[in-house]
């Protein structure tokens, strides 16, 4: 990790108050999306859709069911993850068709993705949709740490209401469940109580126990 990636990661907050008159250029938007895209899930099926709301609409009707937070709104874009609902045979026979077109067919690939949807398939569907929105959560820390390295303002949010923000979006249709809401934007500095305050974080001696 470079010295430049430190100083960002110092640098960036849950921003409180966003500007919504600086919106976010599309080409930063684009590098965020694609390190979401980058970013690894178990057994490579990236069992999750990332949504980019920039709809005003849209935006207004989220806040509502997400306890008001401005940022939605204020930022000019809104990124949800959205999980999905279940693990088929039908979504994980589909990873292995891309990576045989673009690897070439396997025996050792074939297998691995049979005996996956061996141990996945019988599995209740929550305790699958579950394990496909933590992936979602490795993809939503690839967004925070492209967001600061571009300078870009970003809030994770949990505080929303997922049925009705599924049913905002039409997911359910879908085979997908809403997990995690990333607004993007410009802090507006003198109006947000947060920004000047000094980043807390436990003490490495506290947080880390290193085991030889």
């Amino acid at each position: 990790m470079s010295t430049t990636l430190f100083d960002k990661l110092s640098w960036r907050y849950a921003t409180k108050k966003m500007d919504p008159s600086k919106p976010v250029p599309q080409e930063k938007v684009d590098k965020i999306v694609e390190a979401v895209r980058m970013a690894p899930t178990s057994s490579g099926t990236q069992p999750y859709h990332l949504f980019v709301v920039t709809n005003p609409e849209t935006r207004a009707e989220i806040r509502k069911v997400a306890w008001d937070q401005a940022q939605i709104t204020d930022g000019s874009h809104l990124l949800v993850f959205a999980a999905w609902d279940n693990y088929s045979e039908g979504r994980i026979d589909a990873v292995l068709s891309q990576l045989e077109q673009e690897r070439g067919k396997a025996e050792l690939l074939t297998n691995y993705y049979e005996n996956l949807k061996a141990n996945y398939l019988p599995r209740d569907a929550e305790v699958n949709y579950n394990h496909a929105a933590r992936q979602a959560y490795i993809g939503l820390g690839f967004a925070l740490a492209a967001a600061a390295e571009l300078d870009v303002d970003s809030t994770p949010m949990e505080g929303f209401d997922p049925e009705k923000v599924d049913e905002i979006l039409g997911l359910k249709d879908k085979g997908l469940r809403s997990v995690l809401l990333l607004p993007l934007g410009y802090r507006e500095a003198d109006k947000d109580w947060l920004v000047n305050m000094k980043k807390v974080r436990k003490p490495r001696e506290e947080f880390v126990t290193e085991l030889a």
